[in-house]
């Protein structure tokens, strides 16, 4: 999710767990407050990639979405692997707008002999280094709609939306990217986009969708422990919450808001709760708000359900083999054979254990969220059929 360092220490507040670089910090802000000038950048980057791009076509693009701590980071490092993918990397950040000229340059730039994996801010087992794919499209997202993270106002991009100054960037932006990754099919995960899919789809009909969900129970745990890691992390580093304001992930962490999903009384009651200290309620209330939205467009929208693959995470941990058949076979890449033997042995759930809630706050998840939850399956499990969020790649889910 961003370049934020971590140290060996496991404590997420000591060493350089939130570290942001004097460099990073920078360039970000200059991007951050200066989004029309980078828009131009940006534009100025396609035409010195004009010869490059010129035979560039867009097929079938993937986007994966889901709320955070849903599964989606290793779906995407799957989906990566396949040598038709084009992701953005950690290394094209922070000018994402000109990702031509400045891949250029990284690729010119001197290298350290060796690239050490290090464990990403979350602290959750996933080891990355400045090859690892990652999400950074947000933040062209965010040049050309000013509302996205407004809570005050519906974040929904529906499939109404007009917007062809955006719609020509990242057009252009995606082309760039097939091109400099040297593959056919441009794969994005953002979890923002969980409200976009439907002015996605009206841009690129063939376009597939990936959303990965979880049992409430257990999603709203990993959520809470992420927000309080978060807290503590950029309480210790300034430059750490503005970076996260910047790249635009507000999952979590000092500056958190709930996606609005187009009731803002409903976004402003979850808000209020947390607000207030309920922390287990409002994450309850906004887990089925969201999820309420998402059964709803799937079931409204013919031509999103097709486009769409729902992976649960209990699922896929328990089958891994046969979700991953199911996803490489929805989103129409063939030959994943060796990828799939290579990573389905890595995901399982090791151990268990049990979410820090008192029997009253586990009640509460389930009355708030079980509507929403059995629209996609689940029966309020019981607490020992859940998979364990401990160590490994399992824990990425």
């Amino acid at each position: 999710m961003n370049k934020m360092t971590h140290s060996d220490d496991k404590s997420p507040t000591k060493g350089a767990a939130f570290h942001v670089s004097g460099w990073d910090h920078w360039i970000s802000g200059q991007i951050a407050d200066n989004p029309d000038r980078w828009i131009g950048f940006g534009n100025f980057d396609t035409k010195m990639a004009a010869d490059t791009i010129a035979d560039v076509q867009i097929e079938k693009p993937v986007f994966v979405a889901g709320l955070a701590r849903s599964g989606s980071t290793i779906l995407l490092e799957t989906l990566a692997k396949h040598p038709a993918s084009a992701t953005h990397r950690y290394r094209d950040y922070p000018p994402v707008f000109t990702p031509y000229l400045w891949n250029k340059f990284v690729d010119l730039a001197p290298k350290p002999r060796q690239q050490v994996a290090v464990e990403r801010t979350h602290a959750d087992g996933i080891n990355i280094t400045p090859e690892s794919p990652e999400a950074f499209e947000e933040v062209i997202w965010m040049a050309f709609f000013k509302h996205l993270h407004d809570t005050n106002h519906s974040n929904v991009l529906g499939g109404e939306v007009s917007n062809s100054a955006f719609e020509n960037f990242y057009r252009d932006h995606i082309r760039k990217m097939i091109a400099i990754r040297g593959g056919s099919r441009y794969v994005s995960k953002a979890n923002y986009l969980i409200t976009r899919m439907e002015y996605l789809l009206s841009m690129f009909p063939d376009a597939r969708f990936v959303l990965p969900v979880r049992d409430p129970l257990w999603h709203i745990a990993s959520l809470a422990k992420q927000h309080t890691l978060f807290c503590k992390g950029e309480a210790g580093n300034p430059r750490a919450l503005a970076h996260m304001q910047r790249v635009g992930h507000y999952e979590f962490g000092m500056d958190r808001r709930p996606i609005n999903v187009g009731d803002t009384h409903a976004t402003r009651q979850i808000s209020a709760l947390w607000q207030e200290g309920r922390e287990v309620e409002g994450w309850a209330q906004y887990w089925a708000n969201l999820h309420h939205f998402l059964a709803d467009r799937l079931s409204i929208n013919d031509k999103l359900r097709a486009a769409t693959l729902v992976v649960r995470y209990e699922d896929f941990v328990a089958d891994p083999r046969n979700q991953l058949e199911r996803l490489f076979a929805h989103v129409d890449m063939d030959n994943a054979g060796a990828i799939i033997d290579e990573v389905a042995p890595t995901i399982h759930a090791p151990s268990y254990y049990r979410p820090k809630f008192s029997d009253a706050e586990i009640t509460t998840i389930h009355e708030l969220t079980g509507i929403a939850a059995a629209r996609f399956g689940y029966e309020n499990l019981a607490d020992d059929q859940q998979p364990a969020e401990t160590s490994g790649l399992n824990s990425s889910l």
